[in-house]
């Protein structure tokens, strides 16, 4: 009985001992969010840091840059530029401060020489600074390389200089002004490990924009991509009216905040793979080709072709030689060009000439030409003659006709053009005297219903 009870004690201290270390576990979070911000239990706060080595990454944000930061899904990096300004620089400092976030800042060197103490506030605030030229100009693109190290070397002088030249405060970072990305600051900039930000999405808060708006787009384009780095200015106003909206907002949507610092010897990289520092990384289920590169081939001996000379060209090509001797262009080392040889050339196939008798007639074919040559002249001979003075049948029609419609006989064909010229002749009774009237064309066969009406017409009236 006894130690049934003690079995049961021991069940329910198990219990309780387990419940209550769940329970620490789940309010950790809580409890050190609450410490870091004092006052505001409910803070957006800072999820975690994450360590970057500028060499090797040395450019990111997807506006430019096909890598960006290592984020997961739903964390955002917030970067502020053209600082700092007092007036302005000081509040977002305060709104930052009153959600425990971190930043990025990009300063300017002559905003940081005129105002020391507003860079030394950042690195109090614990945010990281990095540099935005010397004097913020939109011309970095067209620039040649020495311009270009004055802008990136003076603006870090000038903020080492509002840090009393702690070189381990300022952070290897650079974002070119404007955006203005070219070939010449990028390499630069890597030379010395420098790593060049771009940004993922903008907020627009450089225009004449309303806050509003500036709060519109910074949500809008952070939902679009869920992830990356947001772009702002701590010398707008219409910046520090957005920035609590935007911070409260991001809270309620289950976002949070990635504080960004380098890689140094006692604080290395955060490790990484290398598809997470793409914007949408590919899966294991998309198939990706991987092509093998191309080696670099190294050539033991490079031998090269003797230019030709005029003489080897085809004379007929009369414009570049004239060309040549207007640009007096000097005349080349002649180079021996192999020649066709005339014994190389094949010989040109001829066909033989025709004999006469080819063309000769055969005597068979002179007899079938003779006897229808015969027979064609007898027939000429049976046709009957026409008495002199008379008209054919077919003649008399047509003379009729043109009697009493000209224009038409002056169009009317002859019977060879329809055919019949060679057709038999029919015989043809005279014409009487008594009957010259009647016209040859009315000897045709009339139906039954023509003969009547004829008769009608003859008839005499009563």
């Amino acid at each position: 009985m006894i130690a049934n009870v003690l079995v049961i004690i021991r069940k329910r201290s198990r219990t309780v001992i387990g419940a209550a270390l769940l329970s620490c576990c789940f309010m950790a979070p809580q409890a050190v969010r609450a410490a870091d911000c004092p006052g505001n239990p409910n803070a957006l706060g800072t999820s975690r840091t994450l360590v970057v080595d500028p060499i090797e990454h040395p450019r990111i944000g997807t506006m430019q840059y096909p890598e960006t930061l290592p984020l997961a899904d739903h964390e955002v990096v917030l970067t502020f530029d053209d600082g700092p300004l007092p007036k302005y620089s000081n509040q977002v400092l305060a709104i930052l401060a009153s959600q425990c976030v971190k930043a990025t800042f990009f300063t300017i060197g002559s905003q940081a020489r005129f105002n020391p103490e507003g860079v030394r506030k950042l690195i109090a605030a614990g945010h990281t600074v990095g540099t935005h030229s010397q004097n913020h100009p939109l011309t970095m693109n067209k620039m040649p390389l020495e311009k270009v190290k004055q802008e990136v070397d003076d603006g870090i002088a000038s903020t080492l200089a509002a840090l009393n030249g702690d070189k381990s405060k300022l952070a290897p970072f650079f974002r070119i002004p404007g955006l203005m990305r070219a070939e010449i600051p990028e390499a630069y900039l890597a030379s010395q490990g420098i790593q060049v930000w771009s940004a993922d999405f903008p907020a627009d808060d450089w225009r004449h924009v309303s806050p509003q708006r500036v709060y519109d787009l910074a949500i809008q384009r952070i939902e679009a991509k869920h992830k990356g780095i947001l772009l702002l200015h701590d010398i707008q106003p219409r910046t520090v009216a957005a920035l609590p909206r935007i911070l409260n907002t991001l809270k309620e949507r289950g976002y949070r905040i990635v504080h960004v610092v380098p890689a140094t010897a006692d604080r290395p990289a955060t490790p990484t793979e290398p598809q997470q520092w793409f914007m949408h990384p590919p899966t294991e289920t998309v198939a990706i080709t991987r092509w093998s590169k191309i080696p670099n081939f190294v050539f033991t001996a490079t031998r090269t072709l003797p230019a030709p000379v005029f003489a080897d060209m085809d004379w007929r090509d009369a414009d570049i030689l004239d060309h040549a001797q207007r640009s007096r262009i000097a005349g080349p080392v002649r180079t021996l060009w192999p020649q066709p040889q005339l014994a190389q050339l094949a010989a040109v196939s001829t066909l033989p000439i025709p004999a006469s008798d080819v063309f000769r007639v055969p005597e068979a074919l002179d007899l079938t030409l003779l006897a229808t040559r015969s027979a064609a002249s007898r027939r000429i001979a049976q046709r009957p003659t026409i008495a002199p003075g008379a008209v054919a049948p077919r003649a008399q029609a047509i003379s009729a006709r043109q009697a009493r419609h000209p224009k038409q006989a002056a169009h009317q064909a002859p019977a060879a053009a329809h055919g019949r010229a060679h057709a038999a002749p029919r015989p043809v009774a005279q014409p009487n005297e008594s009957n010259a009237s009647v016209r040859v064309a009315n000897l045709k066969k009339r139906t039954p219903r023509a003969e009547a009406s004829a008769a009608a017409s003859k008839r005499v009236p009563d």
